[in-house]
């Protein structure tokens, strides 16, 4: 190893990585003059310790007797023999040793596990797997607190004498921190670039993004077929409703006219007009009803326009009054009637009545002409009543039938004003929607530049950095001989004379 800088070997490290990369502080760390006994829970430790107290004079410490930012001269890992090597062992290591390069393996408890050695043989391998620069870490079998005899630490003792005594420990302790620390900063320099947590996030706002533009769709499109649909089944509820009410007001009607007598018949026609305008308040109100729940279906406010007047049927009374011609008609029917039942009771009258009885003739016949004359006025009437109630009749199916052509239309005008209402109001509340959603939206796309400058920024200052970086990463393990990076002595003066 080669020696730059000065008489102190950290000096000569911190020197070395100063030539190709000044703008990185020194690690953060305070070199403690101990050695660091560590390892997996009940793997022997602390007994470890213990004896390799009273055999040297060196400071031995366990994790919790070292403060943050304290590295330790050396490491020792002590893992038990029972089992083999885990990743979170690993891990373990890599934490104690993080800027201490001399690190010392030991397999304990060698005294009641009679297949250490294969233990030690593949915790070897599996070591040096998970970094190359456990490759040439020493293991020994140790027995610190055995069941019978004394400890077997001899070995340990000789490798650890053996390490300390190197005069080079310093330096390579001191290339492994910075090794350590170039590692963090290239590491940060690639989290930043790649951006793991910026990348959810991104994804996150841009599944936001289309789910508020999708929800904001659909809510529209739904909205729109619902009140179509409302809207044309109150249409053919309401127009079914105003049909059937016309046609039970006829059926109404029919009857009472098949019924009226002359005395009432002048008060069908204001009872007739009655009967219609409760059938258009009925409609009216009904259409209201109905178009409220509409309104509520769809979930905005209603505020229709209100009627002026209600829908009225322009419709002549009926046509009661007698015409000539019917009337001479009815005449001579009902004279043509009685006089035929005059005679024909006559006939019957003088077959009873004796004919030498001229009293009895005479009122006969008087009484004949009489039945006569009331059988004429008799059918004269009734013709006229059944004529009026047909007239009445008639003229009802009229009104209703006008009546029905009323209640359609004005049904079909609210429902028409109902819907350009609620289409009104329902585009109020999509635009204020849409608004929202836009703000939304716009909010995302700000964050997600933000994101984008961001990774642009840290991609920049890492394809900036790395090279720098990489540079003294590659000469302090080249300084270190980790395997596949090759060592040059002039390395770090090339890479900074590149530099200036």
């Amino acid at each position: 190893m080669s020696k730059k800088g000065g008489d102190d070997p950290a000096d000569a490290v911190d020197a070395l990585v100063a030539a190709i990369a000044p703008q990185l502080d020194p690690p953060p760390i305070s070199r403690r003059d101990v050695v660091l006994v560590t390892g997996p829970w009940m793997a022997g430790v602390s007994g470890l310790v213990t004896a390799l107290r009273d055999r040297l004079p060196q400071q031995f410490v366990e994790t919790t007797e070292l403060g943050p930012g304290d590295a330790p001269t050396a490491v020792v890992f002590v893992v038990s023999a029972a089992a083999q090597l885990t990743d979170s062992d690993c891990a373990l290591l890599d934490a104690a040793a993080e800027h201490t390069d001399v690190v010392i393996g030991a397999v304990a408890k060698i005294d009641v596990h009679r297949n250490w050695r294969d233990v030690l043989v593949a915790n070897r391998e599996l070591l040096a797997a998970h970094a190359p620069r456990y490759g040439q870490v020493p293991w020994v079998g140790v027995a610190a607190v055995p069941d019978l005899g004394e400890p077997i630490v001899d070995e340990m003792i000789d490798i650890l004498g053996a390490q300390l005594a190197d005069p080079h420990v310093a330096r390579r302790n001191r290339l492994r921190a910075w090794s350590s620390r170039l590692q963090t900063v290239a590491q940060r320099f690639d989290r930043d670039a790649d951006g793991a947590g910026r990348r959810v996030r991104v994804d996150a706002l841009r599944e936001e993004r289309s789910t508020a533009l999708r929800q904001r769709r659909q809510a529209k499109s739904e909205r729109t077929g619902t009140l179509r649909g409302q809207i044309q089944q109150a249409q053919v509820q309401l127009s079914y409703f105003a049909r059937n009410r016309c046609s039970s007001v006829r059926t109404e009607l029919q009857s009472d006219a098949a019924q009226l007598s002359r005395r009432n018949m002048p008060g069908f026609e204001a009872h007739t007009r009655e009967r219609a305008a409760a059938v258009v308040t009925e409609v009216s109100e009904g259409t209201a009803t109905q178009l409220d729940d509409v309104a509520q279906a769809v979930g905005v406010a209603m505020d229709l326009p209100a009627l002026e007047t209600m829908p009225t049927i322009d419709i002549a009374p009926p046509p009661l009054q007698a015409r000539r011609q019917e009337t001479w008609l009815m005449l001579l029917l009902g004279a043509g009637f009685g006089l035929g039942v005059a005679l024909t009771l006559s006939r019957l009258v003088a077959g009873l009545v004796p004919r030498m009885n001229p009293v009895l003739e005479i009122a006969g016949a008087a009484a004949c002409v009489a039945i006569g004359l009331v059988v004429t006025f008799l059918v004269v009437k009734l013709r006229a009543l059944l004529r009026d109630r047909a007239l009445l009749d008639r003229w009802a199916g009229e009104v209703t039938s006008s009546l029905g052509s009323a209640v359609e239309e004005f049904v079909a005008t609210r429902v028409l004003a109902a819907e350009s209402v609620l289409s009104t109001a329902l585009n109020a509340d999509d635009e204020e929607a849409t608004a929202q959603v836009s703000d939304q939206v716009s909010a995302i796309d700000s964050e997600l530049r933000e994101h984008a400058i961001a990774a642009a920024r840290a991609a920049a200052v890492r394809d900036r950095e790395m090279p720098t970086v990489q540079a003294a990463l590659d000469a302090v393990r080249a300084e270190l001989g980790e395997p596949g990076i090759p060592h040059a002595e002039n390395q770090a003066e090339e890479a900074g004379e590149t530099d200036d």
